[in-house]
């Protein structure tokens, strides 16, 4: 039996703490709603451990980052408060092969940011609406087990433009009932780490409970964790001057 994938969701863990109605949703954290997620569709095949913004070293402590195949992110209210420091050993190690799904507000994170190049930014609309987010890429294998597209009755909506890079993949478009669509199923390549960018996921509303996207994060996981056997280097090669 092979060994499982090792999983951490590092989560910033603020809004649960100081806002009632989130912490009545999501009680023990979104990271762990996300968890039972990945366990109830995976079970053994993964280990999945929780990490916070108000753990040691932020809880990205190289040995976290070191054990640790595939890493979900999501943040919102906190992430000025992630240190440069440990924005560089998550970049080291997505370059190394370590998976990366950047999820909801994660869009602004630092870590985001920084492997992106651009700003990130986007227009938004907390309104309660229904999104629909369509399967454009059937055949990746984030989106296996999905049929053309599902539904989330209460969202925030998430608008183009969005600032980032044409991703290497996309597999999902959301709809609005505002009229506005959004690139929300997003995947790139950097150094040797896959990265993936998943749209749903605002904290007063139970986007994680939902069957479709706790489908989607496990296959992402399973996405996530492959890598390329060739060597990486972080050193650019060394090229000679004409003669």
């Amino acid at each position: 039996m092979s060994n499982p994938l090792r999983i951490t969701i590092w989560h910033e863990y603020r809004h649960e703490k100081s806002n009632p109605e989130v912490g009545k949703l999501y009680p023990q954290g979104i990271h762990a709603v996300i968890r039972d997620g990945l366990i109830e569709r995976l079970g053994a095949s993964v280990e999945v451990k929780l990490a916070a913004l108000d753990d040691a070293d932020q809880g990205l402590s190289d040995d976290v980052l070191n054990n640790t195949d595939v890493l979900l992110w999501w943040g919102h209210k906190a992430h000025d408060e992630v240190a440069d420091e440990a924005v560089e050993r998550v970049q080291r190690r997505v370059l190394e092969g370590m998976g990366l799904i950047v999820l909801h507000s994660g869009h602004y994170s630092k870590i985001f940011k920084r492997l992106m190049g651009t700003g990130c930014g986007l227009r938004w609309r907390e309104a309660g609406e229904t999104e629909r987010l369509w399967v454009v890429n059937p055949g990746h294998p984030i989106a296996d087990g999905l049929g053309d597209s599902f539904e989330l009755e209460h969202t925030e909506m998430y608008g183009e433009l969005f600032d980032i890079p044409a991703p290497d993949e996309l597999v999902f478009i959301s709809w609005f009932a505002g009229g506005e669509v959004f690139r929300s199923g997003c995947c790139w390549t950097r150094g040797k780490g896959r990265v993936f960018y998943f749209r749903p996921g605002h904290e007063t509303y139970p986007i994680y409970y939902d069957p479709n996207v706790r489908r989607v994060i496990a296959n992402a996981v399973q996405w996530a964790a492959i890598k390329s056997s060739s060597p990486y280097s972080m050193v650019s090669p060394k090229i000679d001057p004409p003669q």
